[in-house]
């Protein structure tokens, strides 16, 4: 079972917008049973794919083992698309892995969950530390989001170099520029430098999700954004077959 990390040193990079719609992307374009693993405190894909009811605050538990996974899942509107939610218990992430001293709990999580889903996408909170090292043992691929700047580009490096020291022969890395806006000089120059990668642009049918609870590709099928999305899939599948 394929799994795909979304993940960043830095918050504000597209990072759960690359998660909802890659998610969607899974379950649509190829029919996977999809699982999205929101694993952020803010709780942003929780908030975009719930149905809004009020939860326990119970996502730190499954990390404790205390409940199983299965018990927090719940359906989206996407057919083919659960959601595992997020809820403030998860602000200490980095913490809860410390303290349950396991090095591969996430992993061992995903491979329980491994029958019943063709995908699984996880939505990481920012930072480098314990969690960023669980995911790194449990991920088949790590997507990278960043937006063309100097900041962005130092926060992939030190990703980079994080996954070449902690864990070497690791996952593959994909660099994804999210929030691409062309009319900008500074854009342009470091996506014409860097042709490979996959470029997700800034749209004000992406800044809707929020309103619409939901994938952009659900409510704006035909915008550049939802085909961006589209291509982003259809480039990483493959790669995940090979995994």
């Amino acid at each position: 079972m394929p799994t795909v990390a979304i993940y960043s040193m830095k918050g504000g990079v597209g990072k759960t917008t690359l998660a909802v719609n890659l998610a969607w992307a899974a379950a649509t374009m190829s029919g996977r049973r999809t699982l999205l693993w929101d694993l952020d405190g803010q709780a942003a894909s929780t908030f975009i794919l719930s149905d809004g009811r009020k939860r326990s605050e119970e996502a730190r538990a499954v990390l404790e083992c205390d409940i199983p996974p299965q018990d927090l899942i719940e359906p989206t509107a996407v057919p083919g698309l659960d959601l595992l939610p997020a809820d403030g218990s998860l602000r200490t992430l980095d913490q809860i892995f410390v303290e349950m001293d396991r090095k591969q709990l996430l992993r061992r999580l995903l491979d329980d969950l491994d029958r019943h889903y063709g995908c699984i996408v996880l939505d990481c909170p920012p930072g480098l530390g314990f969690t960023s090292r669980q995911v790194m043992r449990a991920a088949s691929l790590i997507l990278t989001p960043m937006i063309p700047s100097t900041l962005s580009r130092r926060a992939y490096d030190e990703v980079r170099a994080s996954l070449a020291e902690d864990e070497p022969g690791g996952p593959p890395l994909l660099p994804v520029f999210t929030m691409v806006d062309r009319r900008r000089l500074t854009h342009r120059a470091a996506v014409e430098a860097e042709p490979g990668y996959p470029v997700i642009p800034m749209a004000s049918a992406v800044e809707a999700m929020a309103d619409h609870h939901a994938p952009v590709g659900d409510y704006a099928p035909r915008s550049p954004a939802a085909e961006a999305f589209r291509n982003l899939w259809r480039l990483i599948e493959p790669r995940l077959a090979d995994r």
